[in-house]
């Protein structure tokens, strides 16, 4: 980068006029956007006009040497900037726009996006891991079964009508159908075949805004955590989230918690899948950990089991004009995700 030290953060507020209330908080991002002009950044605003947008102007925001790209939405922004930004120099921030918003809730940031701009300008740039699967990246935590069988069933109306009620109206019509299908699972190398209802993948902690899946994930770790939920149907789910709450994953039979660098899951019945709330695909499929592959803007104190404590000495340091934020960059492999 050209001398850090002397010009303005250059970001990019890559906008979904279709998510969450957007309409009724444009102003919001506005004001989010005079905030950090304020603070001496050189700010543009870039709306997404349908899927797949938000990884094309992340990449060509990254292309142009931005120096962090906002997703101004929800987790599904989140995501496609993050697909777009994977294996650059360009840092991701987000501004909670959007129905749940994990990832901020996840860095413990304002919901209210007039705070979360003001915090923003006190986060600082670090090396995170992401999770693949298949040819997706995926910041949060990705589903196999029950989860993205909702998900997928969750119209984007819905969602803007009814926030999570609509995530939790399609779980209830689909929990008396839905049948756990018998699964392959190979965990680094070790085979483990049980009936499953759900599995979830996570890279981080904080599952769907409320509970802790994968409570042992950490960003920065090389690792993915894997939470296995088996069961022919789901009367049995209250027990099983109890034990997830309790983190008492050892000790009920029909669960079983593992961290590995790389999961196949074969299932006799398709199972869907989703990444950070959107729809992929179905099994079989490939999930692999992406150790260092994005740089994102976060706050300045994070529990350790979030994140590890940073030891290695700054490589070169990031200035704004106003404020004095400094960042560290470490070089990370390319990765070049499908749209």
């Amino acid at each position: 980068m050209q001398n850090n030290a002397t010009r303005p953060t250059r970001a990019l507020i890559v906008f979904n006029p279709n998510a969450g209330q957007a309409g009724t908080l444009e102003q919001d991002i506005h004001t989010a956007r005079d905030i950090w002009r304020e603070h001496g950044w050189q700010v543009e605003l870039q709306p997404t006009r349908g899927p797949g947008d938000g990884i094309r102007i992340a990449r060509e925001a990254a292309a142009q040497h931005f120096d962090v790209v906002i997703a101004a939405g929800g987790d599904g922004t989140v995501n496609e900037v993050v697909n777009g930004l994977a294996g650059t120099q360009t840092a991701l921030g987000a501004l909670p726009i959007g129905t749940v918003n994990v990832w901020v809730r996840e860095l413990g940031l304002p919901l209210q996006p007039r705070a979360a701009a003001e915090a923003l300008l006190a986060c600082q740039p670090r090396t995170i891991d992401l999770g693949r699967a298949g040819d997706r990246y995926f910041l949060l935590m990705c589903g196999v079964g029950f989860d993205a069988a909702v998900t997928a069933e969750v119209r984007s109306d819905e969602k803007r009508r009814l926030g999570m009620f609509a995530y939790l109206l399609r779980a209830l019509n689909l929990a008396t159908r839905f049948r756990g299908t018998l699964a392959r699972i190979v965990v680094d190398g070790k085979l483990i075949r049980s009936r499953v209802l759900m599995v979830v993948l996570g890279n981080s902690q904080l599952y769907g805004g409320v509970v802790k899946v994968t409570s042992r994930a950490s960003l920065d770790d090389g690792l993915l955590d894997l939470c296995i939920i088996k069961g022919r149907t789901l009367w049995s789910a209250p027990f099983r989230l109890l034990s997830i709450l309790t983190q008492r994953y050892n000790l009920d039979p029909k669960l079983e918690y593992h961290r590995a660098r790389e999961i196949n899951i074969i299932t006799r019945r398709p199972l869907p899948v989703q990444v950070d709330g959107d729809h992929i695909g179905e099994t079989p499929m490939r999930f692999q950990a992406v150790p260092g592959a994005l740089i994102a803007l976060l706050p300045p104190s994070l529990p350790e089991d979030l994140v590890r404590p940073e030891v290695q000495p700054p490589r070169y340091a990031w200035r704004r004009l106003v404020g004095g934020l400094s960042r560290t960059h470490r070089p990370i492999t390319q990765h070049k995700p499908s749209e």
